[in-house]
Parts: C-alpha cells; sequence; structure tokens
C-alpha cells in the first residue's frame, strides 16, 4: 500500500528482559534454533543485550540487567499458558511472542519440544466459534497454536495460519475503556 504514512517493513526486533543471559542462549539458540546474531555489552557494567534470528528478517532480543525486578504474574506477563490459567496482563505488558511456523509441522513440533523438556499446550485450532476452538483442524480453523514458556516464564506460541484472511475477518468494533458518568460533588 502506498498510502500507509510509513513505510514498515515488519518487526526489526522485540526486546524482553531475561534473568540469566547464559540460560537464555542455550533455550533460544540450543533448543529452538534460533542463531544469536549480535551481543551488546551495555556501558558501565549496565548489562548485556543479545539479538536472535527468529527467521523472515526478523529478531528477538534479550536484556539481562544485573538488578532487575522480578516478573510478577498477571502484571509484566501472563504468568502461565492460556490451558493452565488467564491469559491477561497489564495494560503495557508483553502478553506474549508468536513465531510463524508451518501449519503441517505443529504435531512434529510439540513432539520435539516435549523430547527437549519443554512443557506444551495442546495444539489449539482457532476458528470464530462462540468459545474460538475447534477440536480438529478444518476449513473453518484459520489458525494453529501451540503454547509453551521460556525459562523465565515467558509466553511464546508457534502460530500458524492456514488460510488467507480476508476483509471479513475484521467484523468487530474496537472495545475501549468504560467511562462512568462524572458526579458532581
Amino acid at each position: 500500500m502506498t498510502d500507509r504514512p510509513f513505510e514498515l517493513q515488519g518487526v526489526n526486533h522485540l526486546a524482553l528482559v531475561c534473568r540469566d543471559m547464559a540460560r537464555t542462549v542455550e533455550f533460544y539458540e540450543g533448543v529452538l534454533g534460533m542463531p544469536l546474531v549480535k551481543t551488546i555489552e551495555l556501558p558501565i557494567g549496565l548489562g548485556q543485550h543479545f539479538f536472535f534470528d527468529c527467521g523472515g528478517g526478523d529478531t528477538l532480543a534479550f536484556f539481562w540487567f544485573p538488578d532487575a525486578a522480578e516478573p510478577e504474574a498477571g502484571i509484566s506477563g501472563p504468568g502461565c499458558r492460556p490451558d493452565r490459567g488467564s491469559l491477561t496482563s497489564a495494560i503495557g505488558s508483553m502478553n506474549h511472542v508468536a513465531f510463524t511456523v508451518p501449519p503441517e509441522k505443529m504435531e512434529e513440533y510439540q513432539v520435539r519440544l516435549r523430547a527437549a523438556g519443554v512443557e506444551t499446550s495442546e495444539i489449539a485450532n482457532h476458528d470464530d466459534s462462540e468459545f474460538g476452538l475447534t477440536e480438529e483442524w478444518n476449513e473453518d480453523t484459520f489458525v494453529r497454536s501451540l503454547y509453551f514458556q521460556d525459562p523465565d516464564g515467558i509466553l511464546l506460541e508457534f502460530a500458524a495460519w492456514t488460510r488467507p484472511l480476508t476483509p471479513a475477518d475484521v467484523s468487530h468494533e474496537p472495545n475501549g475503556a468504560v467511562r462512568l458518568p462524572v458526579i458532581p460533588a
């Protein structure tokens, strides 16, 4: 589209915070196979900033700060997989990261993750039904998902679009904050 105000070309990187950079490298490079492509030692002992290639020209980055605050479930992120509890997190938080994978590889990737000791959800076939899920992958499924967490509890997803999205897929009005009437004092 040429009428857009900016020439956005995708996501350069998403920057998260980890507890242990060595453990993060072991998981993202060792388990998920994301090559480490750039490392930065921050000045005056502030920490580190590492970048992993997550495909499609995009990177996932992590900061390690020696004095970072501990995460708080439901605030900094959901704190669990959606099949284990609430998916909600605070305004401005990073809820989860979804990586694009081929839809036909979902079962294979679930087996690989579990073999590497990573607990996963069952595969979710999302559709437009009342509860948004169908037992089997079928023509009504628009995306397949597999959820798991990294060593710091960050919620991750393997996601696979299963059909092209059309203008009919944008059919809901956006909700906003509830505004209560002002009552005079």
